[in-house]
């Protein structure tokens, strides 16, 4: 294996999962008793640029030709894209003249905040299913992966943007030096380049390991991600520390002529020298991490059994199934788990083969505890469950600990934090 960004073959393993099937594959039922193909879910960090990186096992049309997510139901995702635009718009002196282009659009969660103040927008997203959900909502959307071709094609029919928006994307792409290429297509010599993405410097120092699964090929920090951009002229000038999904960055970048840095920039870059990850030795904790929490999450669980509580799963994402996996959590743990998304009503995880069903099931049984399994939207899914407890329910979050998230009595297993760990 070789750096897909700077072709290094100097790579050290940080964090090994086994195999699992890529965590999007949700089965039917008339798939149980078909074999289910699994791949290495194997980190690694490159010792030349630091980029964390898996092997590029599947390829993004095997993922996201038709997707299972849909963007919008998350609540507070809305609320901090809705946010996002709001400052944008003040920012960089958006309106009915400018032009954004959003990579990765999903189901236009995001660009209708623009389409609702009249900015010219469009979307671009892969996914057929969730592409017509945008152009139903009203947001102007094209069906295509970006790559440097589509790129040049998107820019001759509507002009440079703006602002250029990927949100969740910078991730999933193995060919990362043509896609960063591709973003500086679309962006106009003054222009905007705006990246929303998980930040490893939380993967590692809170064991996040549940982040890594076969569509995410690289995770970043602020110095790598410099590395990165820099392949197409573009320059980090600023960055943003996020709570989103367990810790997110967002970095504003502009091309080398016009781009001038903000000392948030030389900040963000200090954090991570001082936790260690500008030099591979910081990444060593990372595995032991996983394991802990493997090993608490699977004592509760089997304590749980033992006891005779009936304990069921919360929401169905792409983190609860590397976590699910990892753990070896079948159905004999976890009986069920709901989801606000119908497209996974009816259907199975991969691997672990757990139903999914309504959230509605959830008031109908009303099981002892909820396993959540989206941990990063704690605030969000412990206000919507709060009635669990009027029945003597508990929710559990597995990480960054296992903890508790409306506690209740005492605790009901050794070590179980009784207070949000944020």
């Amino acid at each position: 294996m070789q750096c897909r960004l700077c072709d290094s073959d100097r790579l050290t393993s940080v964090l090994d999962l086994g195999a699992t099937p890529p965590c999007e594959s949700f089965l039917a039922a008339d798939d149980l008793d078909l074999p289910e193909a699994t791949y290495p879910l194997h980190l690694r960090l490159c010792q030349d640029c630091l980029l964390l990186q898996i092997p590029a096992l599947i390829t993004p049309e095997e993922t996201f030709t038709e997707y299972a997510y849909f963007s919008s139901y998350s609540q507070s995702w809305v609320r901090h894209a809705e946010q996002f635009v709001a400052t944008a718009v003040e920012r960089l002196a958006l309106d009915t003249d400018s032009f954004v282009v959003e990579v990765a659009s999903n189901d236009g969660y995001l660009l209708r905040h623009a389409v609702a103040r009249a900015i010219p927008c469009l979307g671009i997203e892969p996914s057929v299913n969730v592409g017509a959900a945008a152009r139903a909502a009203g947001v102007p959307t094209e069906t295509t992966f970006l790559d440097e071709d589509s790129a040049a094609r998107v820019r001759a029919e509507h002009g440079p943007a703006d602002l250029v928006v990927a949100n969740n994307v910078y991730a999933h792409i193995p060919d990362l030096r043509g896609f960063t290429r591709a973003l500086r297509t679309l962006l106009s010599d003054d222009g905007w380049l705006s990246i929303e993405v998980h930040h490893a410097l939380n993967l590692v120092q809170l064991g996040q390991f549940d982040t890594v699964y076969h569509e995410h090929f690289q995770y970043y920090t602020v110095y790598s991600a410099q590395r990165a951009l820099a392949v197409a002229g573009l320059t980090v000038v600023d960055v943003e520390l996020l709570d989103t999904h367990g810790g997110s960055i967002r970095l504003w970048a502009r091309p080398e002529p016009v781009a001038v840095a903000t000392p948030r920039v030389a900040e963000v870059l200090d954090l991570e020298r001082a936790a260690g990850l500008h030099d591979p030795a910081g990444y060593a904790e990372l595995g032991p991490r996983a394991e802990s929490v493997r090993q608490e999450l699977l004592r509760f669980l089997l304590d749980c059994r033992a006891a005779g509580k009936r304990v069921v799963g919360y929401g169905a994402p792409g983190k609860g199934n590397t976590l699910l996996n990892y753990c070896g959590v079948r159905p004999d743990l976890l009986e069920y788990t709901v989801d606000r998304n119908p497209y996974k009503h009816g259907r199975y995880t991969p691997g672990t083969r757990i139903p999914i069903h309504p959230p509605e099931r959830l008031d109908l049984d009303r099981p002892d505890v909820v396993l959540v399994l989206p941990w990063n939207l704690e605030s969000e899914i412990t206000a919507q469950l709060h009635h669990v407890g009027e029945w003597g329910g508990e929710l559990i979050y597995p990480l960054p600990v296992l903890h508790r998230g409306v506690p209740m009595g005492e605790p009901v297993a050794a070590g179980l934090a009784d207070t949000k760990v944020n």
